[in-house]
């Protein structure tokens, strides 16, 4: 973002720091360029084994079919990252210990990513920040 100078222009502290934002179009957009040919399922069907791990053991079921395979439902996974976490973030287990992540006293920044456990598929589809005293921090995912 590049801010102007001059009357008007919007000062440091009007500009938020963070934001939730919303990876659904990108993921449409990836997934017609599969379904075109424009990529093949060897160029988005990379999941890290952890990921895929996490997907099939915590992930949070979708009730979408994969768009890439077809052959099984997607699943959510969600990582957390801030102060006093491990440096590779956390993956909670429950809704229970994610939702005590997301009201820390420190700030977080979490991480909805979508994965088929089948074919290794997977898309970052939401970012959010959290916690830090927040007013209106989320229980579940906005649609």
């Amino acid at each position: 973002m590049t801010l102007s100078q001059g009357p008007g222009a919007p000062k440091a502290a009007d500009v938020p720091s963070e934001a939730d934002v919303e990876y659904r179009l990108v993921r449409n957009a990836v997934v017609r360029d599969v379904q075109k040919g424009r990529l093949g399922r060897e160029d988005v069907c990379d999941a890290h084994p952890e990921l895929l791990r996490a997907a099939r053991n915590v992930g949070k079921p979708l009730e979408e079919r994969c768009p890439i395979c077809e052959a099984a439902d997607t699943v959510e996974v969600t990582y957390v990252f801030g102060s006093r976490l491990p440096p590779g973030g956390l993956c909670p287990g429950s809704s229970k210990e994610l939702n005590r992540l997301r009201r820390r006293s420190e700030p977080v920044l979490c991480y909805d990513v979508e994965v088929c456990p089948e074919c290794a598929w997977h898309h970052l589809t939401r970012k959010y920040p959290a916690g830090g005293g927040r007013e209106g921090w989320r229980t579940g995912r906005a649609r």
